[in-house]
């Protein structure tokens, strides 16, 4: 693969950072700088959101919702979406975390947090895509998708544009310039009542609603990711990949999987932020490195057991950190694919049973690991460097879902 490539890139970004940090020395000797970061958790089963301060692991704020919800964070950090799917409602919680980025350094405002007065009612929300300064909210069985404005969201006020997916399915919508990427359900099989169809493809639509170009095949679409410019998508029959195509809208191509690998598929992605690459699942106990721009697109890595949750460093681009059921935690070198140290992390959780029971979940956060444990009521925290445990922050009832906000900048 070319993330030897990607490797170079770094070290060259790394090296241009040092010389504009030191030609902007002087200047931020001038600010005081500051460091913040929280966590925010769900409950397995309890409609409850809880803001945890990360440094002190003080409880700031408990949120009643109307059932268990799935936590993402908006691209900014500023809010967070807590989708309730069972219940067709999503909340949303101003995180108190804003990083603005003023070219020589960045600042950064601290506030309270809070449940904004904005919900978003739908049949079954489900998957929810931060993209820039909106994200975009997919309703399987509303047919429609809503792209929302954030900066509005702080305003306590909603704006929306309504997407059409064609008609209820589990699927996704992502934004890329003016154009949207929508999947694309089976309209010519009868489904029964409680049951949606299946994903086909991808389409593209530009901003009058109308689609641009053919439908992408992309049998049982699930899963996506972006990375740099590009948009990835896992398919039955290999990875999906949606460029920027100027006025013409993006350009799709499928990257097959190798004839070398085994038979599965990917359908959970991660998209590196520093570098262009994507993480993705190959089936249960096997992780894949995606580089669409190399001669060879994937590279396969086993795991002893299957994987619980994964997650990307944003901090250290290397990094990728993999939970297997076996309770054990995993640093992936991405640009090697090798994995380069683990440690127990908490008692094994076996990936049998149901899907949704509740197993451990990770969020990455100023170089250390937070891993909610649901039997013991903890959040775990584990320096990303030794993988040991620093300390642990009590959360009552079974923390679940998690996801974690926060940065460095100047305060004026």
């Amino acid at each position: 693969m070319r993330l030897s490539l990607a490797r170079n890139r770094l070290l060259a970004a790394v090296a241009v950072s040092m010389v504009l940090a030191a030609a902007g020395a002087s200047a931020e000797d001038d600010y005081e700088s500051k460091e913040a970061w929280r966590l925010f958790v769900a409950d397995h089963t309890n409609p409850v959101v809880r803001a945890i301060d990360f440094e002190t692991g003080k409880e700031l704020g408990r949120y009643d919702v109307k059932g268990a919800a799935a936590l993402t964070a908006s691209a900014s950090g500023q809010t967070v979406f807590a989708t309730q799917s069972d219940h067709d409602i999503v909340h949303i919680l101003k995180t108190g975390i804003n990083v603005s980025d003023h070219g020589d350094h960045r600042d950064l405002d601290v506030s309270d947090v809070g449940l904004l007065p904005v919900t978003f009612e739908g049949k079954r929300p489900f998957h929810v895509v931060p993209h820039d300064d909106h994200a975009i909210l997919f309703y399987d069985r509303g047919g429609k998708a809503d792209i929302i404005d954030e900066a509005a969201l702080l305003e306590g006020k909603a704006e929306v544009r309504t997407i059409d997916t064609t008609k209820p399915h589990h699927g996704v919508a992502v934004t890329m310039g003016r154009h949207v990427l929508v999947s694309v359900p089976n309209t010519e099989i009868e489904t029964k009542p409680d049951e949606l169809p299946p994903r086909v493809g991808l389409r593209v639509i530009d901003e009058k609603g109308e689609q641009v170009g053919e439908m992408a095949t992309c049998t049982d679409l699930h899963g996506e990711a972006t990375s740099a410019r590009l948009v990835a998508f896992g398919c039955k029959e290999g990875v999906l990949i949606a460029r920027p195509g100027g006025t013409d809208g993006p350009k799709l191509e499928m990257l097959a999987y190798p004839a070398d690998l085994p038979k599965a598929s990917t359908g959970t992605l991660l998209g590196g932020k520093a570098m262009q690459f994507f993480l993705g699942n190959y089936g249960e106990d096997k992780v894949v490195l995606i580089d669409p721009d190399s001669d060879e697109h994937f590279k396969l890595i086993q795991l002893p057991t299957r994987r619980v949750d994964f997650q990307l460093d944003p901090a250290n681009p290397r990094n990728a950190y993999i939970l297997t059921e076996d309770g054990d935690l995993h640093v992936l070198d991405v640009i090697n694919g090798k994995t380069v140290r683990k440690a127990r992390v908490t008692e094994p959780y076996s990936k049998d049973g149901h899907w949704r029971d509740p197993r451990p979940r990770l969020a990455v956060a100023d170089g250390r690991i937070a891993i909610t444990d649901p039997r013991h009521s903890l959040v775990r925290v584990f320096d990303a460097d030794t993988l040991a445990e620093v300390r642990t922050i009590a959360v009552e009832g079974q923390p679940f879902s998690i996801v974690a906000v926060g940065g460095s900048g100047a305060s004026h």
